[in-house]
């Protein structure tokens, strides 16, 4: 069962609420639909039972624009083959650009080192977009072709996504801090025609150079037929032999034309983190990121036009794609590029010198930030950022109290968790939910998951499975290279056929927040209870002695179980016995005796996934005598060094035991 909820840190006030663009679609629904919706409960509570006409309603409040008008909502096939306004056709990028007068700022781009600031107009984003689109058409690309990219966090990404879906083609990007055998595993599989890359990236002070990676990239993406070069890092230098300028692509001022495309038209490819194997591409279509980010920026984000959206994030982050939902609002993109704490605190300085009102990053940000001592609120002028998101894993319940001590006190704190998968969130806050240290709002509106235990029958206030159990237009409409939807049926629907399995152990409280407990593939069951790992990092990585931990639980012979804790001390610290029995006095007393694990050990690091990851289920792999080149790709692996350690130290310990 879970504790009683802790006292609301902060309310939102009556007229915050009234003033919402939440409580603006409400009034109007209300007309609509004739009949009262007091809060967002009501609204969730109606959007899962009259799930197609609340999607209609979002198209219709926000003036989606089709070509074509559909003609069904939704087919009534079962999850994964539902498919959404069948007979519609439209643009995403269209739908993106539509809003805001020529003059408006559309991107505010700054680059690590704090430098003045680049803004890009809604008429310069279009005039880009245009040239771009043209250029793509002029080399032959057509709706369905792909073209993958290689770009760090700039304009260049945001203007190849628009200008090819404009033309109907298929967007792919990776980070340029991953190597080289991680993205040609990815991006080969995709058979792209086109590729753009940046010479290098911003990363602590340093120019990273990846000429040498995009070389590799070239020679072994066999289909591309052609190649821009963004000179965005080393400017000096002449272009590569056989490329395209970034400044050729975008130049000109051609007509801007958006090719109309079915609504289940493939809009771009996100990668799984491929921690075992070749990374799964996920495709997502043209008309559900539309609704979807049309949605989630609007109703969740609360955007309005002239409004700034701040998220720090990389290319090869879902957080990148969910953020050009804010252009669908006409609110603008801060695009920053480099490394969140340098200088320390630059993220918040970035927010503030570009006036963000709303923020959106990871939780790992907000502990860092704690851990390096700034007080943003203290250096900075933060008086715009009304709300911050916070997603990649659960805000720590200590986060939450850095935030309203260090940032603001009256800031609403949205964690907020989805994914890769659905290029969205299945649960946040909202503008009624109170924020509670340690808890998520709420579930969206139109996103009808629960908790399920190992019968299939939902439970409340008990630790369950997060499913989701009627169909979202933002889930993929397929994986790619899986024509008889075999890994796709495998990866969501193989333990109940129809009903979404995420993967993620989940609590939804009875008074609707929820609480989140980690991967339930990397299952913690200790004498029949099961343990999220979120919730020993949670309580953990706050001690000013622990960088990070990796906790992992090993089934062994005769009905044995072995929890193990690794620890990565901070400096000046070491995993001596007075450490050892503090974490086991903290663990105690903050979680439960159960939480007490068999032994601590001291490790190097704790390897991750490309997008910050880490890498719990290969590490309990190994401790089962997997190799490695089984346990884990890595390719995938943000230090396969660290991964090696566990490798080494799994072979020690089976050796030592006879296990």
């Amino acid at each position: 069962m879970s504790s009683p909820p802790a006292e609301p840190l902060w309310r939102p006030t009556a007229a915050r609420i009234e003033q919402s663009a939440l409580r603006g679609y409400l009034d109007r629904l209300e007309q609509r639909e004739g009949r009262p919706f007091p809060d967002h409960d009501a609204l969730w509570a109606w959007s899962v039972e009259e799930l197609d006409r609340f999607w209609i309603s979002i198209v219709d409040h926000y003036g989606i624009e089709f070509s074509t008008p559909w003609t069904q909502v939704r087919t009534a096939d079962p999850m994964p083959h539902t498919r959404w306004f069948t007979g519609a056709r439209l643009n995403w990028a269209q739908n993106a650009l539509r809003r805001g007068a020529d003059g408006a700022t559309a991107l505010v781009c700054v680059q690590e080192g704090g430098g003045p600031a680049r803004e890009i107009t809604r008429g310069e984003l279009r005039q880009s977009v245009a040239a771009a689109a043209a250029w793509l058409r002029g080399a032959g690309v057509r709706p369905g072709d792909r073209v993958a990219a290689y770009l760090p966090n700039t304009e260049h990404a945001v203007i190849g996504c628009l200008a090819t879906a404009a033309v109907g083609a298929v967007w792919a990007c990776c980070s340029p801090d991953f190597g080289a055998d991680g993205t040609i595993g990815r991006l080969a599989q995709l058979e792209p025609t086109v590729l753009v890359a940046a010479d290098g990236y911003h990363w602590n002070g340093k120019d990273v150079d990846r000429s040498d990676i995009v070389a590799q990239l070239r020679e072994h993406l066999p289909t591309v037929r052609e190649f821009v070069h963004v000179a965005y890092v080393f400017g000096d230098r002449p272009d590569p032999e056989g490329s395209t300028s970034w400044d050729d692509v975008t130049s000109g001022d051609p007509p801007l034309s958006f090719e109309p495309v079915e609504f289940s038209h493939p809009l771009w490819v996100l990668f799984t983190s491929g921690t075992t194997g070749l990374p799964k591409g996920l495709v997502h279509s043209q008309g559900g990121i539309t609704l979807e980010g049309t949605k989630w920026s609007g109703l969740y984000c609360g955007l309005r036009e002239g409004e700034r959206m701040f998220t720090f994030t990389s290319t090869g982050w879902a957080l990148w794609n969910m953020q050009l939902g804010a252009l669908t609002q006409g609110a603008s993109i801060v695009l920053y590029e480099g490394s969140p704490g340098h200088p320390k605190g630059a993220v918040w300085e970035v927010a503030a010198r570009t006036g963000a009102d709303v923020m959106l990053l990871g939780a790992a940000v907000i502990t860092a930030s704690a851990n390096a001592g700034v007080s943003p609120h203290d250096e900075h002028d933060l008086s715009r950022l009304r709300h911050l998101m916070v997603s990649g894993s659960a805000l720590p319940p200590d986060g939450y109290h850095w935030v309203l001590e260090h940032i603001s006190p009256d800031l609403r704190i949205d964690s907020t968790s989805g994914g890769t998968d659905i290029s969205g969130a299945f649960v946040g806050s909202n503008e009624y939910a109170p924020v509670r240290a340690g808890r998520i709002g709420g579930r969206l509106a139109g996103v009808d998951c629960a908790a399920w235990d190992d019968d299939g029958r939902p439970v409340v206030d008990t630790v369950g499975d997060l499913v989701v159990t009627q169909p979202m237009p933002s889930m993929p409409v397929g994986l790619w290279n899986d024509p008889d939807w075999a890994r796709y049926t495998d990866s969501y629907f193989d333990t109940w056929p129809g009903v979404w399995r995420h993967g993620d152990w989940v609590t939804l409280h009875a008074d609707g927040s929820v609480s989140m407990h980690g991967r339930s593939d990397s299952t913690l069951n200790r004498q029949g209870v099961r343990l999220g790992s979120s919730d020993f990092y949670d309580v953990l990585e706050t001690m000013p002695e622990i960088v990070e931990s990796l906790v992992i639980g090993v089934e062994q012979g005769d009905d044995g179980y072995w929890l193990g804790l690794f620890v990565v001390p901070a400096s000046g610290h070491a995993l001596d016995d007075t450490l050892k029995q503090k974490i086991v006095s903290t663990l105690r007393t903050r979680l439960t005796p159960r939480h007490v694990p068999d032994e601590i050990l001291e490790a190097p690091a704790v390897p991750h996934t490309l997008s910050g990851k880490k890498l719990e289920v290969p590490i309990k792999k190994l401790l089962r005598g997997t190799p490695l080149a089984k346990a884990a790709n890595i390719a995938s692996v943000d230090d396969p060094d660290a991964l090696r350690w566990y490798e080494r130290f799994a072979t020690e310990r089976r050796a030592a035991t006879g296990g």
